[in-house]
């Protein structure tokens, strides 16, 4: 299954709790859910965990599609064509929209995948080293950096996306994963954070990932459609 994730931010003039309420209560409830080709569809909305960055965006759609057809096709709907296209202009900045298509896999499963993970989660962008191949990148990140976060205390569940190789085919995607990890709470995420098992993660990136395209995302998931398949 595609695991598809679009990254945005506002449009100029609009706030960020504006930018989520549209994007949560009209966006996807009367346009984007409508694409019957999408089987789930979550809305990540940022949070503010105490000390980080600003995020370059403030949410992220993530949506599952069967598979190419079916993405395909979801293309080419009035659902899409005539209304969650055409609806984007009115609360996001749309030049500053990233879209990954990714294969997960899932390191440490949580709950049920048709249930809620509750809590809050990280999510983490990431381009791969100068020299390093998408393989060897793949195999660091399986092999030695999953370990290490599975090592955090408070880690409640954990994912690995890979952008889909049909992307290298047409030009060099502007990242080659994100990872998803949990937490119970942004009180759990900060701790976790200042914890000498973070550190270790943290000093693992410079072995396999070029840090000046890293972007980290703290959200809260909104469930659309899902958790559980339409």
């Amino acid at each position: 299954m595609i695991h598809q994730l679009i990254f945005a931010a506002p449009k100029p003039g609009m706030t960020d709790q504006e930018f989520h309420r549209y994007w949560v209560e009209e966006h996807a409830v009367r346009y984007a859910s409508k694409i019957p080709q999408i089987k789930k569809y979550a809305v990540d909305t940022t949070v503010n965990p105490l000390g980080s960055d600003e995020p370059l965006w403030k949410g992220i759609a993530e949506i599952w599609l069967e598979n190419e057809e079916e993405q395909l096709a979801s293309l080419q709907t009035p659902e899409f064509l005539e209304g969650a296209r055409l609806d984007e202009p009115r609360w996001a900045a749309f030049w500053q929209s990233v879209v990954l298509d990714t294969d997960t896999e899932v390191v440490v499963p949580g709950v049920p995948q048709d249930m809620v993970q509750p809590g809050v989660k990280l999510v983490i962008l990431t381009k791969r080293k100068e020299g390093l191949s998408r393989e060897e990148f793949r195999r660091h990140s399986r092999e030695v950096h999953a370990p290490l976060v599975k090592a955090v205390p408070g880690v409640t569940r954990y994912y690995q996306s890979f952008t889909r190789d049909s992307w290298y085919g047409i030009s060099e995607p502007p990242f080659d994963a994100a990872y998803h990890i949990w937490f119970d709470s942004l009180a759990g995420l900060e701790a976790a954070q200042r914890g000498a098992e973070q550190a270790a993660v943290e000093a693992d990136y410079k072995n396999f990932v070029n840090q000046q395209y890293t972007h980290t995302v703290p959200v809260r998931e909104n469930w659309v459609l899902g958790p559980q398949a339409r």
